[in-house]
Protein backbone atom coordinates (compact mmCIF):
# COMPACT_ATOMS: atom_id res chain seq x y z
CA UNK A 1 0.00 0.00 0.00
CA UNK A 2 2.40 2.25 -1.41
CA UNK A 3 -0.23 5.29 -2.60
CA UNK A 4 -3.89 5.78 -2.51
CA UNK A 5 -4.51 5.17 -6.42
CA UNK A 6 -2.67 1.33 -5.38
CA UNK A 7 -4.28 0.87 -1.89
CA UNK A 8 -7.88 0.33 -2.74
CA UNK A 9 -7.53 -3.51 -1.50
CA UNK A 10 -6.93 -2.70 1.93
CA UNK A 11 -3.62 -3.59 3.95
CA UNK A 12 -3.27 -6.69 3.29
CA UNK A 13 -4.68 -7.12 -0.65
CA UNK A 14 -2.57 -4.05 -1.35
CA UNK A 15 1.20 -5.88 -1.02
CA UNK A 16 0.37 -9.45 -2.29
CA UNK A 17 2.23 -9.26 -4.93
CA UNK A 18 4.55 -6.39 -3.94
CA UNK A 19 8.38 -7.10 -4.47
CA UNK A 20 9.51 -4.62 -2.00
CA UNK A 21 7.37 -5.40 0.46
CA UNK A 22 8.55 -6.82 3.50
CA UNK A 23 8.05 -10.65 3.85
CA UNK A 24 4.90 -12.38 5.66
CA UNK A 25 5.25 -14.00 8.88
CA UNK A 26 3.27 -17.07 8.60
CA UNK A 27 1.56 -16.66 11.84
CA UNK A 28 0.19 -13.28 10.40
CA UNK A 29 -0.86 -14.98 7.57
CA UNK A 30 -2.20 -17.68 9.06
CA UNK A 31 -4.20 -15.21 11.46
CA UNK A 32 -5.14 -13.25 8.52
CA UNK A 33 -7.04 -16.56 6.97
CA UNK A 34 -8.40 -17.23 9.80
CA UNK A 35 -9.86 -13.96 10.49
CA UNK A 36 -11.45 -14.20 7.06
CA UNK A 37 -12.70 -17.36 7.51
CA UNK A 38 -14.47 -16.73 10.68
CA UNK A 39 -14.37 -13.43 11.43
CA UNK A 40 -16.34 -12.44 14.99
CA UNK A 41 -14.72 -15.58 16.69
CA UNK A 42 -11.10 -14.31 16.69
CA UNK A 43 -10.25 -12.99 20.60
CA UNK A 44 -10.94 -9.14 21.47
CA UNK A 45 -7.86 -7.66 21.34
CA UNK A 46 -6.27 -5.81 24.39
CA UNK A 47 -5.96 -1.99 23.22
CA UNK A 48 -3.04 0.38 23.94
CA UNK A 49 -3.50 4.05 22.49
CA UNK A 50 -0.06 6.25 23.32
CA UNK A 51 -0.69 9.74 22.73
CA UNK A 52 2.37 11.96 22.80
CA UNK A 53 1.96 15.94 23.02
CA UNK A 54 3.08 17.88 20.76
CA UNK A 55 4.78 15.96 18.82
CA UNK A 56 6.12 16.78 15.48
CA UNK A 57 5.22 15.07 12.09
CA UNK A 58 8.72 14.60 11.34
CA UNK A 59 10.28 13.96 14.97
CA UNK A 60 10.35 10.23 14.99
CA UNK A 61 13.54 8.69 12.53
CA UNK A 62 10.85 6.26 10.89
CA UNK A 63 9.03 9.67 9.68
CA UNK A 64 13.05 11.62 8.63
CA UNK A 65 14.65 13.11 11.35
CA UNK A 66 17.83 13.60 11.50
CA UNK A 67 18.77 14.18 14.80
CA UNK A 68 16.44 12.37 16.71
CA UNK A 69 17.25 8.35 17.22
CA UNK A 70 13.48 6.77 18.19
CA UNK A 71 14.80 3.09 17.64
CA UNK A 72 11.26 1.39 20.19
CA UNK A 73 8.63 3.69 17.83
CA UNK A 74 10.60 2.48 14.72
CA UNK A 75 10.68 -1.22 15.75
CA UNK A 76 6.91 -0.77 16.50
CA UNK A 77 6.32 0.88 12.98
CA UNK A 78 8.33 -2.03 11.41
CA UNK A 79 5.87 -4.50 13.44
CA UNK A 80 2.81 -3.00 11.65
CA UNK A 81 1.47 0.15 9.60
CA UNK A 82 3.09 3.27 9.37
CA UNK A 83 0.60 5.76 7.76
CA UNK A 84 2.04 8.84 6.06
CA UNK A 85 -1.46 11.00 6.19
CA UNK A 86 -2.51 10.18 9.58
CA UNK A 87 -4.00 13.43 10.80
CA UNK A 88 -5.04 14.80 14.90
CA UNK A 89 -8.31 15.73 14.67
CA UNK A 90 -7.91 19.26 16.27
CA UNK A 91 -4.70 22.07 15.88
CA UNK A 92 -4.06 22.02 19.92
CA UNK A 93 -4.81 19.26 22.84
CA UNK A 94 -8.01 18.78 23.92
CA UNK A 95 -10.17 19.04 20.85
CA UNK A 96 -8.19 16.07 19.40
CA UNK A 97 -8.84 14.31 23.11
CA UNK A 98 -12.49 15.03 22.68
CA UNK A 99 -12.69 13.58 19.39
CA UNK A 100 -10.66 10.98 20.04
CA UNK A 101 -12.84 10.05 23.41
CA UNK A 102 -16.20 10.73 21.93
CA UNK A 103 -15.41 9.41 18.48
CA UNK A 104 -16.81 12.63 16.96
CA UNK A 105 -16.09 16.18 15.85
CA UNK A 106 -14.88 18.46 18.84
CA UNK A 107 -17.31 21.22 18.03
CA UNK A 108 -20.18 18.55 19.12
CA UNK A 109 -19.41 19.29 23.10
CA UNK A 110 -18.74 22.34 24.70
CA UNK A 111 -15.13 20.48 25.54
CA UNK A 112 -13.79 20.80 22.19
CA UNK A 113 -14.19 24.03 21.58
CA UNK A 114 -11.60 25.83 24.14
CA UNK A 115 -8.27 26.08 22.41
CA UNK A 116 -7.62 24.42 24.97
CA UNK A 117 -9.40 23.65 28.27
CA UNK A 118 -7.94 25.88 30.70
CA UNK A 119 -9.75 26.19 33.49
CA UNK A 120 -12.14 24.54 35.99
CA UNK A 121 -15.79 25.51 35.10
CA UNK A 122 -18.72 23.27 34.58
CA UNK A 123 -18.98 24.03 30.64
CA UNK A 124 -15.15 23.10 29.41
CA UNK A 125 -15.13 19.37 29.52
CA UNK A 126 -16.70 16.62 28.40
CA UNK A 127 -20.38 15.48 29.88
CA UNK A 128 -20.53 12.86 32.24
CA UNK A 129 -23.27 11.89 29.86
CA UNK A 130 -21.92 11.27 27.01
CA UNK A 131 -20.56 8.21 25.94
CA UNK A 132 -16.93 7.37 25.38
CA UNK A 133 -14.79 5.32 23.97
CA UNK A 134 -14.21 3.62 27.40
CA UNK A 135 -18.00 3.80 28.45
CA UNK A 136 -18.68 1.71 25.43
CA UNK A 137 -15.72 -0.47 25.62
CA UNK A 138 -16.40 -1.07 29.51
CA UNK A 139 -20.03 -1.72 28.68
CA UNK A 140 -18.99 -4.54 26.60
CA UNK A 141 -16.50 -6.41 29.02
CA UNK A 142 -13.11 -4.41 28.62
CA UNK A 143 -11.43 -3.32 31.56
CA UNK A 144 -10.32 0.69 31.17
CA UNK A 145 -7.57 2.58 32.25
CA UNK A 146 -5.75 6.18 31.45
CA UNK A 147 -2.27 6.88 32.55
CA UNK A 148 -0.85 10.30 31.72
CA UNK A 149 -2.72 13.79 30.86
CA UNK A 150 -6.28 13.75 30.57
CA UNK A 151 -7.03 17.40 29.43
CA UNK A 152 -10.70 16.84 28.89
CA UNK A 153 -12.08 19.06 31.86
CA UNK A 154 -11.24 19.61 35.35
CA UNK A 155 -12.64 19.02 38.82
CA UNK A 156 -15.45 19.19 39.92
CA UNK A 157 -17.72 18.64 36.67
CA UNK A 158 -15.36 16.30 34.71
CA UNK A 159 -12.49 13.83 34.48
CA UNK A 160 -11.74 10.15 33.83
CA UNK A 161 -13.64 8.46 36.26
CA UNK A 162 -16.92 10.09 34.95
CA UNK A 163 -16.11 9.53 31.28
CA UNK A 164 -16.01 6.01 31.19
CA UNK A 165 -12.02 4.85 32.86
CA UNK A 166 -11.92 2.68 35.66
CA UNK A 167 -8.74 4.06 37.08
CA UNK A 168 -7.08 7.13 36.30
CA UNK A 169 -3.34 8.22 37.27
CA UNK A 170 -2.05 11.32 36.25
CA UNK A 171 -2.47 14.94 35.45
CA UNK A 172 -6.40 17.22 34.59
CA UNK A 173 -4.18 19.99 33.13
CA UNK A 174 -2.36 20.34 29.91
CA UNK A 175 0.46 20.46 30.88
CA UNK A 176 2.96 20.33 34.19
CA UNK A 177 6.03 20.65 35.08
CA UNK A 178 7.97 17.50 34.51
CA UNK A 179 9.65 17.62 38.27
CA UNK A 180 7.04 19.05 40.28
CA UNK A 181 4.28 18.09 38.50
CA UNK A 182 3.00 22.17 39.17
CA UNK A 183 0.66 23.06 35.81
CA UNK A 184 -0.10 26.75 34.55
CA UNK A 185 -3.18 27.35 36.63
CA UNK A 186 -0.78 27.35 39.55
CA UNK A 187 -1.47 24.12 41.42
CA UNK A 188 0.33 20.70 41.99
CA UNK A 189 -1.25 18.26 38.95
CA UNK A 190 -0.91 14.89 39.86
CA UNK A 191 -3.91 12.41 41.16
CA UNK A 192 -4.87 9.42 41.51
CA UNK A 193 -8.14 9.20 40.36
CA UNK A 194 -9.73 12.43 42.14
CA UNK A 195 -7.20 12.56 45.24
CA UNK A 196 -4.13 14.16 44.77
CA UNK A 197 -1.12 11.83 44.50
CA UNK A 198 1.88 11.64 46.48
CA UNK A 199 4.90 12.23 44.21
CA UNK A 200 8.02 10.74 44.79
CA UNK A 201 9.98 13.57 42.33
CA UNK A 202 10.78 11.60 39.47
CA UNK A 203 10.70 12.92 35.81
CA UNK A 204 7.42 12.37 34.86
CA UNK A 205 7.19 10.33 31.64
CA UNK A 206 9.54 7.91 33.83
CA UNK A 207 6.81 7.89 36.56
CA UNK A 208 3.68 7.57 33.67
CA UNK A 209 5.81 4.56 31.89
CA UNK A 210 6.18 2.99 35.04
CA UNK A 211 2.38 2.94 35.88
CA UNK A 212 1.71 1.85 32.31
CA UNK A 213 4.47 -1.07 33.16
CA UNK A 214 2.96 -1.97 36.26
CA UNK A 215 -0.91 -2.48 34.67
CA UNK A 216 0.28 -4.39 32.06
CA UNK A 217 2.02 -6.77 33.76
CA UNK A 218 -0.60 -6.93 36.62
CA UNK A 219 -2.91 -9.85 36.20
CA UNK A 220 -5.86 -9.70 34.00
CA UNK A 221 -8.92 -11.83 33.57
CA UNK A 222 -10.97 -9.98 30.57
CA UNK A 223 -9.65 -7.51 27.47
CA UNK A 224 -8.42 -4.02 28.60
CA UNK A 225 -8.22 -0.96 27.20
CA UNK A 226 -5.04 1.58 28.26
CA UNK A 227 -4.84 5.23 27.12
CA UNK A 228 -1.44 5.94 28.11
CA UNK A 229 -0.75 9.79 27.40
CA UNK A 230 2.21 11.41 27.68
CA UNK A 231 3.19 14.98 27.99
CA UNK A 232 5.94 14.79 26.19
CA UNK A 233 7.99 16.50 24.45
CA UNK A 234 5.36 19.39 25.77
CA UNK A 235 6.89 22.57 27.00
CA UNK A 236 8.15 23.15 29.70
CA UNK A 237 11.76 22.36 27.77
CA UNK A 238 13.08 19.27 30.75
CA UNK A 239 14.93 17.00 29.79
CA UNK A 240 15.48 13.95 32.40
CA UNK A 241 18.07 15.33 34.74
CA UNK A 242 17.14 19.09 34.05
CA UNK A 243 16.16 19.37 37.66
CA UNK A 244 17.63 23.00 37.56
CA UNK A 245 15.77 24.31 35.29
CA UNK A 246 12.52 23.07 37.07
CA UNK A 247 13.33 24.19 39.90
CA UNK A 248 13.61 27.96 38.67
CA UNK A 249 9.77 27.56 36.87
CA UNK A 250 8.13 25.80 39.95
CA UNK A 251 9.41 28.48 41.90
CA UNK A 252 8.17 31.63 39.37
CA UNK A 253 4.77 29.46 38.95
CA UNK A 254 4.68 29.48 43.21
CA UNK A 255 5.46 33.75 43.03
CA UNK A 256 2.49 33.56 40.97
CA UNK A 257 3.93 33.95 37.03
CA UNK A 258 1.58 31.07 36.10
CA UNK A 259 3.07 31.88 32.54
CA UNK A 260 6.32 30.79 33.68
CA UNK A 261 4.99 26.77 33.22
CA UNK A 262 5.04 27.82 29.04
CA UNK A 263 8.92 28.15 29.04
CA UNK A 264 8.90 30.77 26.54
CA UNK A 265 12.40 31.92 27.44
CA UNK A 266 13.74 28.22 27.50
CA UNK A 267 14.36 24.89 25.74
CA UNK A 268 17.03 24.43 22.70
CA UNK A 269 17.30 21.85 19.63
CA UNK A 270 19.89 19.59 22.14
CA UNK A 271 17.16 19.45 25.06
CA UNK A 272 14.06 18.85 22.71
CA UNK A 273 15.83 15.67 21.19
CA UNK A 274 16.68 14.30 24.74
CA UNK A 275 12.88 14.75 25.68
CA UNK A 276 12.00 12.67 22.45
CA UNK A 277 14.17 10.04 23.11
CA UNK A 278 13.39 9.49 26.59
CA UNK A 279 10.01 9.36 25.51
CA UNK A 280 10.72 6.66 22.52
CA UNK A 281 12.61 4.44 25.43
CA UNK A 282 9.79 4.84 27.82
CA UNK A 283 7.42 4.18 24.99
CA UNK A 284 9.73 0.76 24.98
CA UNK A 285 9.74 0.11 28.34
CA UNK A 286 5.94 -0.51 28.25
CA UNK A 287 6.58 -2.38 24.84
CA UNK A 288 8.83 -4.82 26.37
CA UNK A 289 6.07 -5.78 28.78
CA UNK A 290 3.27 -6.33 26.76
CA UNK A 291 6.32 -9.19 25.09
CA UNK A 292 6.96 -10.30 28.52
CA UNK A 293 3.65 -11.13 29.77
CA UNK A 294 3.16 -13.14 26.58
CA UNK A 295 0.49 -10.29 26.02
CA UNK A 296 2.20 -8.64 22.78
CA UNK A 297 0.01 -10.77 20.07
CA UNK A 298 -2.85 -9.97 21.41
CA UNK A 299 -2.52 -6.22 21.56
CA UNK A 300 -3.42 -4.13 19.52
CA UNK A 301 -0.90 -0.96 19.77
CA UNK A 302 -1.61 2.82 18.45
CA UNK A 303 0.76 5.70 18.69
CA UNK A 304 0.00 8.94 17.18
CA UNK A 305 0.32 12.60 18.55
CA UNK A 306 -2.11 14.72 19.53
CA UNK A 307 -1.39 17.68 17.45
CA UNK A 308 1.34 18.80 15.18
CA UNK A 309 4.95 19.79 16.74
CA UNK A 310 5.86 23.11 18.83
CA UNK A 311 8.82 25.38 18.76
CA UNK A 312 11.35 22.98 18.59
CA UNK A 313 9.93 20.44 16.18
CA UNK A 314 11.07 18.72 13.10
CA UNK A 315 8.25 19.35 10.38
CA UNK A 316 9.79 19.10 7.11
CA UNK A 317 8.67 18.93 4.70
CA UNK A 318 5.17 20.69 6.18
CA UNK A 319 4.31 24.39 6.48
CA UNK A 320 2.77 25.49 10.25
CA UNK A 321 2.55 24.18 13.28
CA UNK A 322 0.44 23.39 16.67
CA UNK A 323 -2.71 25.36 16.29
CA UNK A 324 -2.45 26.28 12.72
CA UNK A 325 -4.09 24.20 10.18
CA UNK A 326 -1.54 23.67 8.03
CA UNK A 327 -0.17 20.26 7.39
CA UNK A 328 2.53 20.85 10.06
CA UNK A 329 -0.59 21.64 12.61
CA UNK A 330 -2.34 18.39 11.81
CA UNK A 331 -0.39 16.03 10.29
CA UNK A 332 1.11 13.78 12.83
CA UNK A 333 3.00 10.54 12.94
CA UNK A 334 0.52 7.53 13.11
CA UNK A 335 0.98 4.00 13.86
CA UNK A 336 -0.38 0.65 14.41
CA UNK A 337 0.09 -3.02 15.07
CA UNK A 338 -1.67 -5.93 15.52
CA UNK A 339 0.70 -9.18 15.16
CA UNK A 340 -1.94 -11.60 15.47
CA UNK A 341 -3.95 -9.70 12.57
CA UNK A 342 -2.04 -7.03 10.92
CA UNK A 343 0.99 -7.92 8.64
CA UNK A 344 4.07 -5.88 9.26
CA UNK A 345 6.33 -3.90 7.33
CA UNK A 346 3.86 -1.45 5.99
CA UNK A 347 3.33 1.66 5.19
CA UNK A 348 0.12 3.36 4.34
CA UNK A 349 -1.07 6.82 2.80
CA UNK A 350 -4.72 6.80 3.33
CA UNK A 351 -6.10 9.76 5.41
CA UNK A 352 -6.51 8.66 8.76
CA UNK A 353 -7.86 11.39 11.43
CA UNK A 354 -8.31 10.55 15.12
CA UNK A 355 -12.09 9.85 15.61
CA UNK A 356 -11.48 6.73 12.97
CA UNK A 357 -9.49 5.13 15.51
CA UNK A 358 -12.65 5.25 17.76
CA UNK A 359 -14.83 3.94 15.04
CA UNK A 360 -12.19 1.41 14.10
CA UNK A 361 -11.59 0.28 18.18
CA UNK A 362 -15.09 -0.04 18.35
CA UNK A 363 -15.68 -2.20 15.26
CA UNK A 364 -13.10 -4.36 16.26
CA UNK A 365 -14.28 -4.66 19.94
CA UNK A 366 -17.19 -5.46 18.82
CA UNK A 367 -19.18 -2.72 21.07
CA UNK A 368 -22.04 -0.54 19.33
CA UNK A 369 -22.40 3.38 19.12
CA UNK A 370 -24.35 4.54 20.81
CA UNK A 371 -27.54 5.71 18.69
CA UNK A 372 -28.09 9.05 19.75
CA UNK A 373 -24.53 10.24 19.65
CA UNK A 374 -23.23 9.19 16.18
CA UNK A 375 -19.98 8.98 15.09
CA UNK A 376 -18.44 11.29 13.02
CA UNK A 377 -14.99 9.11 12.67
CA UNK A 378 -15.15 5.74 10.42
CA UNK A 379 -13.61 2.70 10.40
CA UNK A 380 -10.63 1.26 9.10
CA UNK A 381 -11.63 -2.16 10.61
CA UNK A 382 -12.19 -3.47 7.38
CA UNK A 383 -9.04 -2.08 5.47
CA UNK A 384 -6.57 -3.47 8.16
CA UNK A 385 -8.11 -6.77 8.91
CA UNK A 386 -10.46 -7.44 5.90
CA UNK A 387 -8.43 -6.34 2.86
CA UNK A 388 -11.41 -3.92 2.26
CA UNK A 389 -10.94 -0.49 0.50
CA UNK A 390 -10.27 2.49 3.02
CA UNK A 391 -13.11 4.70 3.71
CA UNK A 392 -13.68 7.32 1.49
CA UNK A 393 -15.07 10.47 3.25
CA UNK A 394 -13.98 14.48 3.71
CA UNK A 395 -11.84 15.36 6.49
CA UNK A 396 -12.91 18.08 8.28
CA UNK A 397 -11.42 20.62 11.08
CA UNK A 398 -12.34 24.48 12.45
CA UNK A 399 -10.46 26.46 14.96
CA UNK A 400 -11.43 30.06 15.96
CA UNK A 401 -9.30 31.54 13.12
CA UNK A 402 -9.22 28.95 10.73
CA UNK A 403 -10.84 26.26 8.27
CA UNK A 404 -10.31 22.98 6.48
CA UNK A 405 -11.01 20.13 4.43
CA UNK A 406 -9.56 17.28 3.09
CA UNK A 407 -10.66 15.79 0.21
CA UNK A 408 -8.83 12.79 -1.57
CA UNK A 409 -5.49 14.82 -2.53
CA UNK A 410 -6.89 18.38 -2.32
CA UNK A 411 -7.46 20.58 0.70
CA UNK A 412 -9.37 23.67 1.13
CA UNK A 413 -8.02 25.97 3.55
CA UNK A 414 -8.67 29.31 5.07
CA UNK A 415 -7.34 31.19 8.12
CA UNK A 416 -8.59 34.28 9.24
CA UNK A 417 -5.41 36.01 8.88
CA UNK A 418 -6.01 36.04 5.00
CA UNK A 419 -9.41 35.59 4.80
CA UNK A 420 -9.11 34.37 1.60
CA UNK A 421 -10.16 30.45 0.28
CA UNK A 422 -6.71 28.73 -0.34
CA UNK A 423 -6.66 24.94 -2.02
CA UNK A 424 -3.80 22.71 -2.37
CA UNK A 425 -2.87 19.10 -4.09
CA UNK A 426 -1.42 17.60 -0.75
CA UNK A 427 -0.26 14.74 -2.41
CA UNK A 428 2.27 16.67 -4.88
CA UNK A 429 2.73 19.72 -2.83
CA UNK A 430 2.14 18.59 0.85
CA UNK A 431 4.07 21.98 1.71
CA UNK A 432 0.71 23.89 0.83
CA UNK A 433 2.92 26.66 -1.28
CA UNK A 434 1.26 26.16 -5.00
CA UNK A 435 -2.50 27.77 -4.28
CA UNK A 436 -4.42 26.15 -6.72
CA UNK A 437 -7.53 28.50 -5.81
CA UNK A 438 -8.04 30.67 -9.15
CA UNK A 439 -7.01 28.29 -11.40
CA UNK A 440 -9.64 25.72 -9.71
CA UNK A 441 -12.32 28.07 -8.61
CA UNK A 442 -15.63 25.68 -8.39
CA UNK A 443 -13.68 22.76 -6.92
CA UNK A 444 -12.88 25.63 -3.96
CA UNK A 445 -16.68 26.21 -4.48
CA UNK A 446 -17.67 22.84 -4.00
CA UNK A 447 -15.13 22.08 -0.74
CA UNK A 448 -16.50 25.26 0.77
CA UNK A 449 -20.15 24.21 0.65
CA UNK A 450 -19.33 21.11 2.12
CA UNK A 451 -17.10 22.52 4.85
CA UNK A 452 -19.95 24.71 5.78
CA UNK A 453 -22.70 22.20 5.51
CA UNK A 454 -20.76 19.62 8.28
CA UNK A 455 -19.91 23.14 10.30
CA UNK A 456 -23.40 23.67 10.42
CA UNK A 457 -24.76 21.34 12.79
CA UNK A 458 -21.99 21.98 15.54
CA UNK A 459 -21.48 24.22 18.63
CA UNK A 460 -20.66 27.69 18.01
CA UNK A 461 -17.53 29.46 19.30
CA UNK A 462 -18.43 32.10 22.17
Amino acid sequence: MTHRGTSRRGVFGALAGAAAATAIPAEAAAAERAFQAAPGRSKRPNILFILADDLGWGDLSSYGSPLIRTPNLDRLARGGVRFTNGYSAGAVCSPTRVALYTGRFPGRTPGGLPEPIGAANATDGIPATHPTLPSLLRASGYATALIGKWHGGFLPHFGPLRSGFDEFFGNYSGGVDYYSKYSHTGKYDLYEGETPAEDDGRYYTDVIADRAEAFVRRPHDRPWLLHLNFTSPHWPWEAPGDRAVSDEITARIRAGDIRAIFHEDGGSLETYTRMVENLDQRIGQVLDALRRTGQERDTLVIFQSDNGGERFSYNWPLSGNKASLNEGGIRVPTIVRWPARIRSGQVSHEPIVTHDWTATLLEIAGAEPHPDYPLDGASFAGYLLRGASAPERDLFWRTRSARALRRGRYKYLRATATGADALYDVEADPREQANLAVRRPELVAELRTRWEELDAPQLRYN
